[in-house]
C-alpha cells in the first residue's frame, strides 16, 4: 500500500464569476520513503493540490469528488479535529515565505516547538526545548541555543526558511509537503536549503512532495516528477527520463524554457500564450492554442487526450504523446559549450 494515494481528485473555487475548475480529476501515488516533484505554471493546480492534502483551503474551495489516501485512510473525510492529530505529527508543510509563516512577536525556539506541545502534552518545558535545539541543529542552524531565542527579523531569509523546515520535521512526519521552499532564495542559499531537504529525508526516512516552477530543483530532489497543466496531469514518470524522453509537448516546451538549455547563442525559449481561463475549461486538449505539435490533428481541439502509457510507469496526455522522438538534443549545456 502506497504511503499516499490521490485518487480521481477535483476541486473549485467559488467565485462571482461562477466555479473555477482548479484541479480535475488528479491522480498520483507516494511510496515511503520516496520524492515527488510537481511542476507547472503558475494557476495549474500544484498548491491547491498539496493545500488539499492538508486540508488547508480557503473557506471559497471546495473538493467536489476524490480520495486522498494517507496509509489507507481518506483524510478529507476526517473531522477538524482528527485531522489536528494528523497536521504536523503525520504529514507537515514548508511554505513559500517564511516570513509569512512565522510570526514575527514571537521567539524561534517558541514557533519551532508549539508543535512539540500540542501533540505531545507530556513533554516537559525541558524536553521540548532540547528537541528544538537538536532539530535546529540538525537542519544546519549555527549556534542553535542562542539562535533559538532570537526572533524572525534577526534571521536572513535562508535561516527563517531553515527554521521552518525545523517546524516541519520535529515531530518526525512520514510526509513532507513543501511549497515552492526556494523560490525567494538566492542561488546559493537555494542550494542549502535543497541540501537541508535532502539530509533530512535521508536520515529521518520520510517521503517528500516538492511543488516548484523550477524543473532544475525537481532535478536535484525528486524520484518522480508529476507535471500538471490547467490543473490536470499532463505527464508522469521518473526524475531522468522526463528530462530525457518527455512525451507531453508542455513538458518539452517547459524544459526547453529553462536557462542553460540549449545552445548559448540562442535567444531563452518562451511558451507563446496563456494558460486557459479555468472558469470556462475548453474543450479538447486544454494546452492546444499554445502547442506546436497539434498542427492537422483535429482530436487535440475535439477530444481530452487519455493518459498514455508510453513506457515504464510513465504516462503522458497527449495524442501524440507515442509519436514525439526523444530530447536528447535539448542536453543541458556546460560551461565549455558542451553537453553538460
Amino acid at each position: 500500500m502506497s504511503l499516499l494515494e490521490v485518487r480521481d481528485l477535483s476541486v473549485e473555487f467559488d467565485t462571482l464569476d461562477g466555479p473555477v475548475h482548479a484541479v480535475r480529476d488528479l491522480s498520483f501515488s507516494l511510496e515511503a520513503g520516496e520524492s515527488l516533484g510537481i511542476v507547472g505554471e503558475s494557476g495549474s493546480g500544484k498548491t491547491v493540490s498539496v493545500l488539499t492534502l492538508m486540508r488547508l483551503l480557503p473557506s471559497n474551495a471546495r473538493v467536489t469528488s476524490g480520495q486522498v489516501l494517507l496509509d489507507g485512510t481518506d483524510i478529507l473525510r476526517l473531522s477538524e479535529k482528527q485531522m489536528r492529530a494528523v497536521r504536523g505529527k503525520r504529514v507537515s508543510m514548508v511554505f513559500q515565505d517564511p516570513m509569512t509563516a512565522l510570526n514575527p512577536v514571537e521567539r524561534i525556539s517558541k514557533q519551532v516547538g508549539n508543535t512539540v506541545e500540542y501533540h505531545d502534552r507530556k513533554a516537559t518545558r525541558q524536553q521540548v526545548r532540547r528537541r528544538v535545539v537538536e532539530t535546529l541543529e540538525s537542519v544546519g542552524v549555527p549556534d542553535p541555543d542562542r539562535r533559538a531565542d532570537q526572533y524572525p527579523h534577526q534571521w536572513s531569509g535562508g535561516m527563517r526558511q531553515r527554521a521552518v523546515i525545523a517546524m516541519a520535521l520535529i515531530n518526525e512526519p512520514e510526509l513532507i509537503v513543501a511549497d515552492e521552499p526556494t523560490t525567494a532564495l538566492d542561488a546559493t542559499v537555494q542550494a542549502q536549503v535543497l541540501d537541508v531537504l535532502r539530509q533530512a529525508r535521508a536520515d529521518r526516512g520520510c517521503s517528500l512532495v516538492l511543488i516548484s516552477h523550477d524543473l532544475g530543483v525537481v532535478r536535484e530532489v525528486a524520484d518522480d516528477v508529476l507535471v500538471m497543466y490547467a490543473g490536470t496531469k499532463a505527464e508522469y514518470c521518473d526524475r531522468e527520463t522526463i528530462f530525457a524522453d518527455a512525451r507531453h509537448p508542455y513538458t518539452r516546451a517547459l524544459i526547453r524554457a529553462r536557462p542553460g538549455w540549449g545552445p548559448r547563442t540562442e535567444r531563452l525559449f518562451t511558451i507563446a500564450g496563456r494558460p486557459p481561463d479555468l472558469l470556462d475549461v475548453p474543450e479538447g486538449c486544454p494546452f492546444v492554442p499554445r502547442c506546436t505539435e497539434s498542427e492537422g490533428l483535429a482530436a487535440c481541439r475535439t477530444t481530452v487526450p487519455p493518459l498514455l502509457e508510453v513506457g515504464p510507469q510513465h504516462v503522458a496526455a497527449c495524442h501524440r504523446a507515442r509519436e514525439l522522438d526523444n530530447l536528447g538534443d535539448l542536453a543541458p549545456v556546460g560551461t565549455d559549450g558542451g553537453a553538460a
